[in-house]
């Protein structure tokens, strides 16, 4: 079975504006899902902790998540984001060990 890499990417939005958060990420979903090399792109909320959402995706390659990085919807996104989360997006990749 071929590779795949997975990414778990986590926004924490500030207490004032989590719907704005969810509604600007939600807007992500539908153009990643169509990207080239895109698996799996969802996104969660925290039950518990309704600030933290995480995305959790499976790309085909490293070169088809640079791709996705660079997207003009992903620029605009984190161009809205300004001001409304409380820290940097927490972005980590993995390789499936099992």
């Amino acid at each position: 079975m071929k590779q795949t890499l997975r990414v778990v990417a986590r926004i924490i939005a500030l207490p004032d504006q989590v719907e704005p958060v969810k509604a600007v990420l939600s807007e992500l979903i539908e153009p990643t899902r169509q990207e080239p090399g895109c698996i799996q792109y969802e996104l969660l909320q925290n039950r518990a902790a309704p600030t933290d959402f995480t995305f959790v995706e499976t790309w085909e390659s490293e070169a088809a998540l640079e791709t996705h990085l660079a997207s003009a919807h992903l620029q605009v996104a984190t161009e809205k984001l300004q001001g409304l989360i409380a820290t940097p997006p927490d972005i980590r990749r993995y390789d499936l060990v099992l």
